[in-house]
């Protein structure tokens, strides 16, 4: 919970307790910060390739080191099962190191030629960026933007989310400890600090969050004008054709639905299921349903809390309006008559489109069905919705699949899988889904600028 004027207020979802009060950045602190950014702006980029590289590499180390500290304050912060905060902070330093093997490419100068006409185009940093981050994946995410940003040779100016300032405070100690001063500098505070920092003479924002916070920054930035890396959420698909593997369907739906509590992008958001096998197919994932535990994320559990009792009634009110209108609640959707916040996940049929579960982005632990006469429905309707971000089809086809994946709107597909991939790949959205790339040379490059230096040979 964000108090605008003083402190952010971390609580355990979990237990609902308070775990720390943090002051918030004052304005004066946001100039302040920028302006350390942009004294460090003048040397950083200067810095061999090699040099930085090599301290990228002893901070990636220490926060190796730390693995279990920040996995620890990652389920005390957000309610993530200890084990999934464990393969956040494994999974964020593989991509990490990633990164650093492809800063040289990234780097590279490209050289052109006509006859005695030569033309160099160097990639050079962008400058001052300003890193703004969620908080379901507390340490991935950052680590995402911040150390490419940093390879690249700029600077960074960091605000976590409100809900995660323990995970950001230790980052940007770790990044302190092994980089000049100014390389990056911390800002704690809810969205009005945000804005303040957008706000400020820095040249890059790199977002991630909700489409409407987004839609803010971006008028914001307008004003100067700002390069911007947005990824801002997603409404994903599952696609289930009637000759899919239902087993192993109902499974990833299951799993992916219900992963960290659904607060995930591109958590499966909206299923569409051939008529001829809905009906096994929804009590393929009843039976799975049942089974699943809730409970405190330390314990033997398969979904945790919620972040914070506002996003749970937010929840709770997309189950109850799709009620309302017509859907079918079969399973769950109940608050938990204990400490903390949680909430049983739940399982909607007979949804369609006038529904908020299959048009808004839910956040939360609920499986919404929509029966669909074939895949050619399933297409225009996962088309029709403004996000972009991802789909998965599920079907033993192959080639079909991919033909279906060609007429998709959105920037990752996952055939039989989810659309993660290859870890090195871009994570891409289109649509309203955001623009821009991280987690590969595409990534990377994005915190440049291509500069063209032409002569005679």
């Amino acid at each position: 919970m964000f108090n605008k004027q003083k402190f952010v207020a971390d609580f355990n979802p979990a237990t609902g307790e308070l775990i720390e009060k943090i002051r918030c950045a004052t304005r004066i602190e946001i100039t302040a910060a920028v302006k350390h950014a942009n004294k460090a702006i003048k040397s950083w980029p200067f810095e061999p390739l090699k040099t930085r590289i090599k301290k990228t590499l002893n901070a990636i180390d220490a926060f190796e080191k730390q693995s279990d500290t920040i996995a620890k304050l990652i389920t005390d912060e957000i309610g993530k099962i200890y084990k999934y905060s464990k393969e956040e902070v494994k999974d964020a330093l593989e991509l990490a190191r990633i990164n650093v093997d492809l800063a040289e490419k990234a780097a590279k100068v490209e050289t052109f030629q006509k006859g005695k006409l030569v033309t160099e185009v160097q990639r050079v940093p962008v400058g001052i960026i300003a890193v703004i981050t969620p908080w379901n994946f507390p340490f991935d995410i950052p680590l995402s933007l911040i150390i490419p940003a940093i390879l690249m040779g700029n600077t960074v100016v960091f605000k976590p989310s409100e809900h995660t300032p323990l995970v950001g405070r230790l980052i940007a100690e770790v990044f302190a400890e092994y980089f000049p001063k100014g390389v990056v500098n911390l800002l704690h505070g809810g969205e009005e600090t945000g804005q303040d920092l957008v706000n400020c003479d820095i040249d890059m924002v790199a977002f991630v969050g909700s489409r409407d916070v987004g839609k803010s920054i971006m008028q914001s930035a307008s004003k100067n004008v700002l390069k911007l890396l947005m990824e801002l959420g997603g409404k994903d698909a599952m696609i289930v054709a009637r000759d899919a593997d239902l087993e192993k369907a109902s499974d990833f739906a299951v799993r992916a639905t219900l992963f960290n509590c659904g607060r995930v992008c591109p958590s499966v958001e909206r299923i569409y299921v051939e008529h001829t096998i809905s009906l096994k197919f929804e009590r393929l994932i009843l039976d799975k349903l049942k089974k699943i535990r809730v409970g405190n994320p330390y314990d033997s559990v398969d979904v945790g809390p919620m972040i914070n009792d506002t996003h749970r009634q937010r929840v709770i009110n997309h189950i109850e309006e799709s009620v309302k209108k017509g859907a079918r609640l079969i399973y769950g959707g109940n608050k938990l008559e204990k400490p903390g916040y949680y909430l049983t996940p739940a399982l909607i049929v007979d949804a369609t489109e006038k529904h908020e579960v299959m048009k808004e982005e839910t956040f939360g632990p609920v499986i919404a069905i929509q029966r669909v006469k074939d895949i050619e429905e399933a297409i225009e309707k996962n088309n029709k919705l403004k996000y972009g971000l991802g789909a998965t089809i599920w079907t033993k086809n192959i080639k079909k699949a991919k033909q279906i994946a060609e007429k998709l709107e959105v920037g990752m597909v996952g055939i039989n899988c989810g659309v993660g991939g290859v870890p090195g790949t871009p994570w891409v959205g289109i649509k309203q889904s955001g623009f821009g790339f991280y987690n590969s040379l595409d990534g990377l490059k994005q915190f440049t600028y291509p500069k063209k230096i032409t002569y005679h040979k």
